[in-house]
């Protein structure tokens, strides 16, 4: 008597994908890359803009606290034409340069008006400086707001452009 096993003749022919189930799972993956990839893009550049806006946040802060605990005057230097920034004191100089294709688009400083180039110099006395400082960055069509309390010190950053 001969036995055929009939269900291992059908499992052996199943072992692999055909080529048209290959070709969907490519097809469904490139249209779902399609639709992501220019999302991340765009997030980049905000990522960016927004860590920079963050850095020059954190800076004034620091030179805010610096200046008010150690009883000096610092100087704050922006230099819009060459997108560069920094601060010095008494022992202390640091200068930044914004990274990238992101300039400062403006300083707002009440006694000076809105001011788009040139270079600017804010003192930070024993008290802190003697007006708030709002600065605009941008990147292409994507803008953020710093804006410093020359009050308490305090730093906000918006996204867009912020008065």
């Amino acid at each position: 008597m001969i036995i055929v096993n009939r269900q291992s003749s059908i499992v052996n022919s199943h072992r692999g994908f055909t080529l048209i189930e290959l070709m969907v799972v490519v097809f469904i993956i490139s249209i779902s890359l399609a639709l992501i990839m220019p999302s991340l893009w765009v997030s980049s550049d905000m990522s960016a803009l927004r860590t920079e806006a963050r850095h020059m946040g954190s800076s004034l802060r620091y030179v805010y606290d610096e200046a008010v605990g150690r009883k000096q005057t610092y100087l704050l230097n922006i230099n819009l034409d060459d997108r560069s920034w920094g601060f010095e004191s008494s022992g202390i100089a640091r200068s930044f340069k914004i990274k990238g294709d992101i300039e400062i688009n403006d300083v707002m400083i009440p006694s000076h008006g809105k001011i788009s180039r040139g270079e600017i110099t804010v003192v930070f006395g024993p008290l802190g400086p003697e007006e708030p400082i709002i600065l605009h960055l941008r990147k292409g069509d994507s803008e953020y707001t710093v804006i410093f309390n020359h009050l308490n010190g305090r730093v906000k950053i918006h996204e867009g452009y912020v008065l």
